[in-house]
């Protein structure tokens, strides 16, 4: 039996990670470790461990890592934290391979634990670029670590390769997050109300804002009080906020979220986690997303839903037409994008829209393909494209 460790670290990961638990777990020729850390850990973010236990996978491990602060010096030394605990994890599950998705820094310290070991690594989401976050960074860094990889259009595919990735091990499979948008079965207008707590008699606006750690000191709370002035000239949209990743200065963006709620009962929400039933659910029913969330780009053109994305940090990623791009983040350009995403001629636009992040059917390619692949394939030697040689 081919023994498959898949770590998750957030409540994002984990929904876009789920299908491919599924299927390891339910297949009798694999096994599933089940290696949990991070922000499911984490009181502050849900404590969203239990919602995988009540999923009914096995937890094999848990690592806590996560330092209950957002400083830039908490951040490293949470990696170091998780470095640890991984090393600890992996002398005892000893997996054939391992799967991670992304580019946060837990999963860099997954996957910088995993070579002392020798473990083969299966990286999904790799060749993306995210210019306005300190993940773009670790997203590389990964690839370089990582033997097998699964990207979501050609067009990454074709980093990868140049990243001197072996190509017969780089495949297109598609983005596993849309996997969900099929399968599950989502809430319509009234029931999504009813379930999420939110009036059925207003259009809804879905507001999910990270930090761009790759900008100065305490750009990020300037950033979001823009947003939150914006947000004010559209007081028929509700506004429904989910809190940020915990990365640096993402406490400041929550307390400014909260008070701002606080302030304007009945008119917007904040949610730790939705889980991805309400949370698709919402993104269906929805009239607008603002933010710079990556489900504003790969899930959101599935639902044919206008999003005013807002900074950098998804800056270098392909958009399908419905994305409207906020490069400086002032309250003018915001107010000009959300007016522009409710109109009728550009909601018009994106009639047929396809969605360039695939089909709706990676986490069974991705779980075929780890079934399969030989591990005697699963090297690591950098692929020259100018010669084709190893």
């Amino acid at each position: 039996m081919r023994n498959i460790a898949v770590v998750t670290g957030t409540r994002a990961d984990y929904g876009l990670l789920y299908h491919i638990i599924k299927g390891i777990y339910e297949d009798p020729d694999l096994g599933l470790s089940l290696v949990v850390t991070s922000m499911h850990l984490s009181p502050e973010f849900g404590m969203t461990v239990k919602d995988i236990e009540r999923d009914g996978f096995p937890v094999a491990e848990k690592i806590d890592m996560l330092l209950s602060s957002d400083t830039r010096e908490a951040i490293a030394a949470s990696m170091g934290l998780g470095m640890i605990g991984f090393a600890k994890a992996y002398a005892r599950l000893k997996p054939d391979i391992l799967v991670l998705l992304g580019d946060r820094f837990e999963i860099h310290a997954a996957a910088s634990a995993a070579v002392p070991f020798g473990i083969p690594v299966a990286h999904i989401h790799g060749g993306e670029l995210t210019k306005g976050s300190m993940d773009e960074l670790f997203r590389h860094s990964i690839t370089k670590m990582s033997h097998l990889h699964f990207v979501s259009t050609e067009k990454y595919a074709s980093r990868i390769r140049q990243m001197g990735e072996r190509p017969e091990n780089v495949f297109v499979t598609g983005a596993p997050g849309l996997d969900n948008i099929i399968k599950l079965k989502l809430f319509n207008r009234a029931r999504a109300s009813e379930e999420i707590g939110i009036p059925v008699d207003k259009e809804w606006g879905v507001v999910t804002y990270h930090p761009e750690t790759l900008e100065r000191e305490n750009s990020s709370v300037v950033q979001i009080k823009e947003i939150l002035n914006a947000l004010d000239e559209f007081p028929l949209i509700h506004w429904i906020f989910t809190f940020p990743n915990a990365d640096t200065d993402s406490r400041a963006i929550v307390r400014n979220i909260e008070a701002y709620v606080r302030q304007r009962k009945g008119n917007s929400s904040v949610f730790i986690s939705l889980g991805q039933l309400k949370y698709l659910s919402l993104l269906k029913n929805a009239s607008v997303m603002a933010g710079n969330s990556s489900s504003g780009i790969i899930e959101a053109p599935s639902f044919k839903l206008p999003v005013v994305n807002i900074g950098s940090r998804q800056d270098g990623r392909i958009r399908a037409r419905n994305v409207i791009d906020v490069p400086v983040c002032k309250k003018n350009n915001i107010i000009n994008a959300v007016r522009k995403s409710l109109s009728k001629d550009f909601r018009d636009s994106l009639k047929g829209l396809k969605n360039p992040y695939g089909n709706g059917h990676a986490s069974s390619r991705i779980v075929k393909i780890l079934k399969r692949i030989p591990l005697s394939r699963l090297q690591k030697n950098f692929y020259d494209l100018k010669t084709g040689r190893i």
